[in-house]
Parts: C-alpha cells; structure tokens; sequence
C-alpha cells in the first residue's frame, strides 16, 4: 500500500515539475500582410520542434511600438522591431509613444533589413516626394515603425502630414485595398523585399515607387541607410529604385531567463533555412551582423551564443 501511495506522489510530482517547468514563449509580430507575421509563424514551428518544454504562440500586432511596450510589460518573451524603435523606446521617446524610457529591453539579433516602400497608383501620377503634397496617403497604422519612418522621411523632405491632403493610419493590407479601391493614392511601408501587401497591390494594379534620394537619407541620419529595391521584385518595376534601409532587430526582456534567451538564440541561427521558406526576407540574416548597431544592450542568454560561435 505505501508502495503505491510513493508511486503516485512521485507521478503527481513529476507531472507538477513539467507543468511549472513549461516555458511560454509568446512572437511578437505584425500585421498578417507584412513580413513580421509569417517570419514569426516560422520562428514559432522552430521553437516549439527544438526547444523543449516551450509552448510557442505567434501574436500579430501594430508591429514596433506595440511589440516593444508589450515585451517592457511582460507580455512577450521576442519581438520584432525596426531599429529606430528601439533607440526610441530606449530613450523612453514620449512622441514616438514610450510614456518612458524601457528599462527591461535586451538585444537578441540584428535580422533583416527593411525597406522603406512609398508606393503609388500610376494614374495617381506621383513621381517624387514633393508630388504627395496634396494627395490621399497612408502612412502605416498609428505609431508603428512605418508611421514613425513617415513622419521622419517627411520632414527630412521639409514637408509634414499637413502638406497632404488626406492622411490614414492603416496596416498594409488595408492600405493595398484602397489603393485597389482608388480611395487613396499612395501607401507607406516599411517591410523587407518581396512583402506580400505590395506584391499584391502590384498584381491588381499599375504601380511606381517612389524614390527616396540620398541627400534625404543623408538628413535622416543614421540608423537609416541607402537602400535599393531591385527591379523586378514587384510586377511593373523593371528599373532598380532608390530608397532608404533600416535593420530590424528580435528584442527580447531581462526577465526571461538566461536559458530561453540562448535557445532562442542559438535555434534562430541554427535552423535558417527553415527560415527562409517562410519568407525570402530571412536569407538576408546573417550571424556576422547580427550584433552590428545593436540599439539596446545584449541579453546574457543571446550574450552566451555568440561568445561560444566566436560572433562579438
């Protein structure tokens, strides 16, 4: 009888140790048109196959902004974030939407580029930045990383959203709706090579980009960049086009421990190419650069990773 009784205890807390063992580890990513979201969907299959005991989820949100006060909150374990965003909310940036500074942001991995997309209808006829004044735009959705580049790139330009004549705060895919719809004319968004809303709107209708000259970026300042969107990435775009480029990065918050962060870490870089097929933006991770222009400082676990692969 005691014999029994000792082998259910042992059984009861066995089961307990794995319940509480269990790490939860939420994706913050963005909209379901852009990049983020299916990188996330990918990073979540990863996860959940080579880190054990982990239950993986994939949240979509207004991307950036969002991403960073949820992790500030607790609320994530990894984000992915445009790098301006992170220096913002390092600083606690009250106009880029961080009531103040956020203390418990770690660095995880500099990922992919992004590239800043301001698209427009043919028939629309905007050719340069100085032809938006006036017209219907959309500038991303309130406060993410696309809005706040817009914002940013205008004023680089000497032009505000008061110069425009119509200004909405909408995701991608919304935006590539109206376009389609021909309720505005313009879209911004900031997203890696190949995002699925542009490609989308570039099969549905004739589109141009419009470039993004280098003495803009040259104002912007860093961690903006000269970038080209090569010809023949979307439908109708057959000459490379001038832009501007900023990494993205995987942020993650001091209170996840050492452990998680090194798996997540070391499965990130270890299972690319898995990666890579769910969405082309993710050749463009390389472990060499993961570490370059980092905006916040290292987290001990993703710190432990790269001493081991010899990356400092």
């Amino acid at each position: 009888m005691l014999k029994k009784i000792s082998t259910t205890l042992m059984a009861l807390l066995v089961s307990t140790n794995i319940a509480f063992s269990a790490e939860f580890i939420n994706i913050l990513t963005g909209g379901t048109s852009g990049v983020y979201y299916p990188l996330g969907v990918g990073l979540s299959k990863i996860y959940g196959e080579k880190i054990d005991g982990s239950k993986v989820q994939v949240q979509s949100t207004k991307a950036s902004v969002e991403n960073l006060n949820l992790i500030q909150s607790g609320k994530g374990e990894i984000a992915f974030v445009l790098g301006d965003s992170v220096k913002y909310g390092w600083e606690g940036n009250a106009e880029a939407g961080f009531a103040s500074k956020l203390a418990n942001l770690r660095g995880v991995a500099g990922i992919y580029p992004n590239y800043v997309h301001i698209v427009a209808s043919k028939s629309s006829n905007i050719k340069s930045l100085a032809d938006l004044k006036g017209k219907k735009v959309s500038v991303g959705a309130p406060k993410s990383g696309t809005e706040l580049q817009a914002r940013a790139i205008l004023k680089a330009a000497g032009m505000s959203y008061a110069d425009l004549g119509q200004v909405e705060y909408l995701p991608f895919g919304q935006s590539v709706e109206l376009i389609k719809n021909r309720q505005i004319d313009a879209t911004i968004q900031s997203a890696g090579l190949g995002v699925a809303s542009i490609k989308d709107l570039a099969n549905s209708v004739d589109v141009s980009i419009v470039e993004i000259p280098e003495n803009i970026i040259a104002k912007l300042g860093a961690p903006y960049v000269s970038a080209t969107i090569p010809a023949g990435t979307y439908k109708g775009i057959d000459s490379d086009a001038k832009t501007a480029g900023i990494v993205n990065f995987l942020i993650t918050s001091k209170e996840v421990s050492d452990k998680t962060a090194y798996e997540m870490t070391k499965h990130l870089f270890e299972n690319l190419p898995a990666l890579v097929a769910t969405h082309s933006a993710a050749k463009s991770i390389n472990i060499n650069n993961a570490l370059t222009g980092m905006p916040v400082p290292l987290h001990p676990g993703a710190e432990k990773y790269y001493k081991e692969k010899g990356i400092k």
